[in-house]
């Protein structure tokens, strides 16, 4: 669809009330703040300067520099933001090119943006975008919202697209039939699970226990005095019997796994009361005919959510008196134990509750407490209750105050539901459309009528509730927030800015960790990662668990205290459990509680010392300086290398023996660089991997690479000498500027449900100006996004004639 430029001028008001900027009223809609000057500083070295490589026969990074005219930047606004990021961040000009003095630089880039920033000002654009819909986690957490009920969406819903870092970006968020039948049935099966189902037939749900799942120590949630196994909450449909199956893993001959004691045993609980000891036969194999299952005698159990667990008993416990360390675990490879006389323990591989049987009835739950706010004694009773039940669910599952049809179209389900199986169903299958309504699952802006194409306007008091609620909780608005947004008072900057403050200090802000910061540093890739089972045998499921936690903790830690956002890489604290605190070598650390302690080691603070980060840019069986360069370009700074040119080895290729012995990784990478095609890349990436070296795949420090000293050393893209991880933090650190903008991007980003384009960077440049004001405190990045007119308003899309009549629509279906 093509694109044009919005026209703003009728606009320049509204825009001024929002961001508090002017805008040339008296002026051409092209006009600009800054007069043309041909003869600029910016100009004479670009076009002495940079045109050495971005002219029309070499054009590097596919760009031509020789019509570029930096006094009037707006007329290419994406080459001139580019400019912008490149010369922030000292990557222009490149490693090996005569560099202008840093002055001189800083001079062309501050042109550059004082130009584009006035051209913003006269041409406001906020942005547009479609709509978007519930993924998975938002998905969930507003169903747990309105229910009291968490449940996995992952069955239900396919695995999200990811664009600029994040899974809520409205234009890759597509429809398809098969993501609509997964709304339709998660709505079926939550709203069964939320009221329980007395015609429940027996179903077999299976809970997985990782490979890597350690069998030594309790999991999380089991009772004490008990080691390994799994502890999960199940969402129990009914009172009734259920029996509860534990499936053992085999060893390499097919008997089973780990067993070397005849009085090993298995425990079931139930919300932490024992409901089953059963002894496991220690010569149990795959070819007896209920294979290697354990099955318990049918148990009842009330409905609702229940913690239930499976778990070894423990036997003994204390210091382990052995010269050799222990291993929790041995199942990452299975000969680990069996072929090298290593001490194993049995490992449980799924576990399987079946049921209901001999269905009872339903007990309250905290689901049907929630839900059922008035009960029918009598028949004439019945409607007027449902639409009491209705009313207040719709109405906070909708978002926004309801209409009368809302109502009415609901207890047509009901009275559906009425006719199967009484009044339960009915509030049943109400529920069920609730959850499955297009004004539940989709989170649709509401444009005002009067609205030409091209023009701004600014959103109603509800859509504004909504991107902010969504935007600090990941979930829909609270009923507080409803009231003031169906007031009108809730676009009052006053207001808007007490509220902010407000849902910051609620505890559901934590989704600005476990879902905003997860996915800007990409904390799901460490689950990608397994590290190699012979090179680093003591890493398992449970450090894996505490490395995500701590760098959620971190960050959320960040936000809470109101910190300046640049303790991310200088912060010399982190919070840490037992497990976490031994593997990082700190002492005095002990259980499972995640506590703040003091890191005197330089080289571990901030970010970058964190485990999470150095095994994600990591590979199975070595260390990856690439990986973790191309990881701080692009997540740090916005500055992503461009990808590898095509028919170049990989690194493997240079995996070698030399002299009878191996490479380390700093020689393979050297051998690398050897070829051209690899060197102008590699000699910006590398230097900034290889100064965290130091640290092994799964994070732990080093010193030795294949038996030779560990080399950090290195000289950045701009020519600044580091020797250290604390010296690649401090070069990080000179480059503030982009650090902060590459924040502020990825929180717009989030926040808006859509990419970041040219036309929002003098926003981005006026929160960090803002935020500098303030210290850079991470409220202040919050509250300027709130307060930021592409959070608060929105564009209208013009649509070309030919897209018209191909049926391409006007643009006021959005």
């Amino acid at each position: 669809m093509k694109k044009f430029a919005i026209a703003a001028l009728g606009t320049a008001a509204l825009y001024l009330a929002v961001t508090g900027k002017d805008a040339p009223l008296g002026a051409p809609s092209h006009a600009l703040a800054v007069a043309p000057a041909p003869d600029t500083v910016a100009n004479s070295v670009i076009q002495t300067v940079c045109t050495r490589c971005h002219n029309d026969s070499r054009r590097a990074g596919n760009r031509s520099f020789l019509e570029f005219d930096a006094a009037a930047p707006q007329t290419d606004p994406e080459t001139a933001e580019q400019m912008i990021r490149k010369l922030r961040a000292g990557m222009m000009p490149p490693p090996g090119i005569r560099r202008p003095e840093e002055a001189t630089l800083t001079a062309v880039v501050e042109e550059l943006e004082t130009r584009m920033d006035a051209a913003a000002r006269a041409n406001p654009n906020p942005g547009t975008r479609t709509f978007q819909r519930l993924n998975r986690a938002e998905y969930r957490r507003a169903a747990r919202d309105l229910l009291d009920l968490d449940v996995d969406m992952e069955a239900f819903l396919p695995t999200e697209t990811i664009s600029d870092n994040f899974d809520n970006i409205a234009d890759v968020q597509m429809m398809s039939a098969t993501l609509m039948e997964g709304y339709l049935r998660a709505a079926s099966e939550i709203s069964r699970m939320a009221i329980g189902d007395p015609n429940a037939g027996p179903r077999q749900v299976t809970y997985k226990v990782p490979k890597t799942a350690s069998q030594a120590v309790r999991a999380e949630g089991a009772p004490f005095g008990t080691r390994g196994g799994i502890s999960v909450i199940h969402v129990f449909p009914a009172d009734g019997e259920y029996v509860f199956k534990m499936d053992m893993h085999p060893g390499p001959t097919g008997f089973l796994y780990g067993m070397t004691a005849p009085d090993e045993k298995i425990e079931v609980s139930i919300g932490g009361a024992r409901v089953a000891l059963l002894e496991i036969d220690p010569f149990m194999s795959e070819s007896d005919p209920q294979g290697m299952v354990i099955e318990t005698e049918p148990i009842h159990v009330r409905a609702g959510p229940q913690r239930v667990t499976a778990a070894f008993l423990l036997n003994a416990e204390g210091p382990d008196n052995d010269l050799i360390k222990p291993i929790d675990y041995k199942l990452a490879d299975s000969n680990i134990g069996s072929a090298y006389g290593v001490t194993t323990l049995p490992h449980l591989r799924d576990f399987l509750v079946t049921g209901p049987f001999a269905v009872t009835g339903i007990s309250e739950t905290p689901s049907r407490k929630r839900i059922f706010s008035c009960r029918p004694t009598a028949p004439e009773e019945e409607r007027p209750c449902a639409r009491q039940i209705i009313r207040t669910l719709a109405a906070k599952a909708y978002r926004r105050p309801l209409e009368t049809d809302d109502v009415e179209n609901l207890l047509v389900f009901f009275d559906l539901g009425v006719e199967e199986g009484g009044f339960e169903i009915g509030i049943r299958t109400a529920l069920q459309a609730i959850l499955a309504s297009p004004h539940f699952v989709f989170r649709l802006e509401e444009m005002p009528a009067d609205v030409a194409p091209g023009e701004i306007y600014r959103l109603s008091d509800i859509d504004l509730a909504t991107r902010l609620s969504y935007f600090l909780w990941g979930t829909h608005p609270d009923e507080e927030l409803v009231a003031l947004a169906d007031g009108g008072r809730l676009s009052d900057p006053a207001v808007l800015e007490a509220q902010t403050r407000r849902m910051l200090e609620d505890p559901r802000a934590e989704a600005l960790a476990t879902r905003f910061a997860y996915q800007w540093f990409r904390l799901q890739d460490l689950e990608k990662i397994h590290p190699d089972a012979l090179l680093y045998p003591y890493w398992d499921h449970r450090l894996v668990e505490a490395m995500l936690r701590e760098t959620e903790l971190f960050f959320e830690h960040l936000l809470r205290s109101d910190a300046s956002f640049f303790e991310l890489l200088t912060a010399d604290y982190t919070f840490v459990n037992e497990r976490l605190a031994r593997h990082y070598g700190i002492p005095g650390v002990t259980g499972e509680e995640f506590r703040r302690v003091a890191i005197p080691d330089e080289a571990r603070r901030g970010l970058l010392g964190h485990g999470s980060i150095l095994t994600l840019t990591s590979h199975a069986d070595r260390t990856s300086p690439v990986l973790r360069g191309k990881w701080v370009m692009e997540v740090l700074l916005g500055t992503p290398p461009p990808p590898p040119p095509p028919d170049v080895p990989d690194l493997e290729a240079t995996d070698e023996a030399e002299e009878g012995r191996f490479l380390t990784v700093r020689e393979r990478l050297e051998m690398h660089r050897s070829n051209p095609a690899c060197r102008s890349c590699h000699r910006v990436i590398d230097p900034i991997g290889l100064a965290l070296e130091n640290f092994d795949v799964t994070g732990a420090w080093r010193i030795k690479d294949q038996g030779r000293t560990v080399d950090t050393s290195g000289e950045l893209y701009d020519g600044t000498p580091i020797l250290s991880a604390p010296d690649l933090r401090a070069a990080l650190l000179e480059r503030e500027d982009s650090l902060v903008r590459t924040f502020i991007e990825n929180l717009m980003a989030y926040a808006l449900g859509r990419r970041i384009e040219y036309y929002d960077m003098s926003t981005v440049r006026e929160i960090a100006r803002v935020a500098a004001a303030d210290d850079y405190r991470m409220t202040s990045f919050i509250l300027e996004v709130v307060k930021s007119a592409p959070f608060q308003m929105s564009a209208v899309e013009m649509v070309a004639e030919d897209d018209i009549d191909a049926g391409g629509g006007s643009g006021d279906e959005h």
